[in-house]
């Protein structure tokens, strides 16, 4: 029965954390954002988001994104600098056309930082990738 179950891979789809100016505030945030970089669109986006060490964790996250449009990307949610000493995943699940996919990312503690800043596909800024 197990054999029988296909469970296929996930490509061109990645979580990122981006910092950007908050305009109002004049502070620079984290934000995690869900990146499609496919041909197709992704329907019934959910992801769970959450902060853990061996002696801490944080509560669960959950989300949902109806639809994600082919070659673009949406703010999943704001990550306050504690956060960032924590292990962080964002488990996704998401349907293309009648197919389910399934993805876990792990940003591990204290590698979201200003070194780590890299260009995301799409999006034209600085943040930090998980494919």
């Amino acid at each position: 029965m197990k054999k029988d179950i296909q469970i296929p891979q996930v490509k061109d789809v990645h979580v990122a954390v981006v910092q950007e100016e908050h305009i109002e505030y004049k502070t620079k945030d984290w934000n995690a954002y869900i990146v499609n970089n496919t041909d197709k669109d992704l329907e019934t986006v959910l992801i769970v988001s959450q902060g853990y060490t061996d002696t801490k964790m944080t509560p669960p996250m959950r989300h949902t994104i109806s639809k994600l449009p082919a070659r673009s990307y949406a703010k999943i949610e704001y990550l306050q600098e504690q956060v960032l000493e924590l292990n962080n995943t964002f488990k996704v699940t998401f349907f293309e056309g009648n197919q389910m996919f399934d993805k876990s990312y792990l940003f591990r503690k204290n590698t979201i930082n200003t070194k780590a800043l890299q260009t995301i596909p799409l999006m034209q800024l600085k943040g930090v990738l998980v494919k």
